[in-house]
């Protein structure tokens, strides 16, 4: 775990060099082309990229070394930024949508490689604590990043912010290549080279295997995150809107206060997740997934139902713990599945959630033009809870035993040699 931790260090200061950027780039199309459709597009093209991106990485992520995936795309995005400040003013146009296509590719390639290789960097049995550390992690570069972005832009100015974000891909990329981790389970001289049963398969056809493999279970998880994917947008689009009418004077208060309070139930949530599972030795399964994603969109929901301050700070409270509860045994989760699955089945994923948050972000957008904050959430989020529930219920209904911690080659779950069931009396 102490080489895991100095990863977490490095993709922390990336990630806020990200956040900070994802301020500064929107404003800077906008003050560049001085139109909102030009912005629109931007970040349209950055969401689409990703989307796509999830696929693609799937492969890779399959087929080559995962650290040298996250070293590249590291390194993409930081060249990208530094073409873009050595650019000529009348040039730059131009680039902004190529550098909206490097970081929606980079930035997904990165993320599943990422979350395929923590089982093999921190062993199987460490995966749920290495999850909650790097959603810690990013849970704080979040707020710094948009916190600061607005001070950064306006003292500093674009220059300097595209410089940091560059310099935060380098740190991460020089933290990868000097860290002595393994990210692959993969044998020797098997990079490269990916076979399934019967011989080498086309990617349609590995794509068709892997879903029959993974089983319903997984796949309506991942549903349920592409849904999530609308709700997440949806409070996105409306907390500024909603924010402006608590406080006219003041738009941005409510909006740092959430986030801030957020970020914190994320932070205890974190602690006390990693505390039980070492106590118990295992991680929540479907269940308590299905269940937390029914309390944060209820809880985002509830926001902006114009409570007391105190209330409202509770309820953030809740939001952050469940939304970083939902993230930590939802990725745990997926890397259950043997590390030739994995690559494919978190590239699905990203493309999933990616896909869920960009139409959303349109959805949400056009709602907002007729109708309150309260209702676009509460339709969006609702949605999220009907679906939450059903698989709620219908795991109930299975009568699903202990949480597996791996799944056999046929698709079907089981536990870990090392485990023993409960009940066993050992």
């Amino acid at each position: 775990m102490r080489y895991f931790r100095l990863l977490v260090a490095g993709n922390a200061i990336s990630a806020y060099g990200s956040y900070l950027n994802m301020v500064a780039l929107n404003v800077f199309v906008y003050d560049v082309t001085h139109s909102a459709l030009a912005a629109g597009v931007f970040m349209a093209v950055r969401l689409v990229s990703g989307v796509a991106s999830g696929f693609v990485s799937g492969r890779l992520v399959s087929s080559f070394d995962r650290k040298r995936l996250m070293v590249s795309a590291d390194v993409c995005q930081g060249a990208a930024l530094v073409v873009l400040l050595l650019a000529p003013h009348g040039a730059r146009v131009a680039l902004l949508y190529g550098l909206a296509l490097v970081t929606g590719c980079c930035s997904t390639l990165s993320q599943v490689a990422l979350r395929s290789s923590v089982p093999e960097i921190v062993g199987a049995e460490h995966r749920t604590r290495a999850n909650g550390l790097l959603v810690t992690g990013r849970s704080l570069a979040m707020i710094a990043g948009f916190a600061s972005a607005g001070v950064v832009v306006a003292q500093l100015g674009y220059g300097f912010a595209f410089t940091l974000d560059a310099l935060t891909f380098a740190v991460s990329a020089t933290a990868l290549l000097l860290l002595p981790i393994r990210t692959r389970a993969a044998a020797p001289g098997s990079v490269g080279e990916e076979r399934t049963e019967g011989g080498a398969k086309p990617a349609g056809g590995r794509t068709r295997l892997l879903l029959r493999q993974v089983g319903p279970v997984i796949l309506a998880m991942i549903a349920v995150r592409a849904v999530d994917g609308l709700g997440s947008s949806s409070h996105n689009v409306a907390l500024p809107v909603y924010s402006s009418m608590l406080n006219p004077a003041h738009p941005a208060t409510f909006v740092s206060q959430f986030w801030a309070t957020w970020a914190i139930g994320n932070l205890v949530t974190q602690q006390v997740l990693a505390m039980l599972t070492r106590r118990c030795g295992r991680t929540p399964g479907e269940r308590a997934f299905a269940l937390g994603a029914c309390v944060m969109s209820a809880c985002f929901i509830l926001v902006f139902c114009s409570l007391p301050t105190l209330a409202a700070i509770a309820v953030a409270l809740v939001a952050g713990g469940a939304d970083g509860f939902t993230e930590v045994v939802y990725v745990s989760r997926l890397q259950a599945a043997p590390d030739e699955q994995r690559g494919r089945l978190f590239g699905l994923s990203a493309s999933a959630e990616n896909g869920g948050f960009g139409l959303g972000m349109l959805v949400s957008g056009a709602l907002m033009e007729s109708f309150t904050p309260l209702t676009v959430v509460a339709w969006l989020h609702g949605v999220a809870i009907v679906l939450c529930l059903a698989l709620l219920v219908w795991l109930v209904v299975r009568g699903r035993g202990p949480v597996p911690q791996e799944l056999a080659a046929d698709g079907s779950e089981r536990l870990p040699r090392t485990a023993t069931p409960e009940g066993s009396g050992r």
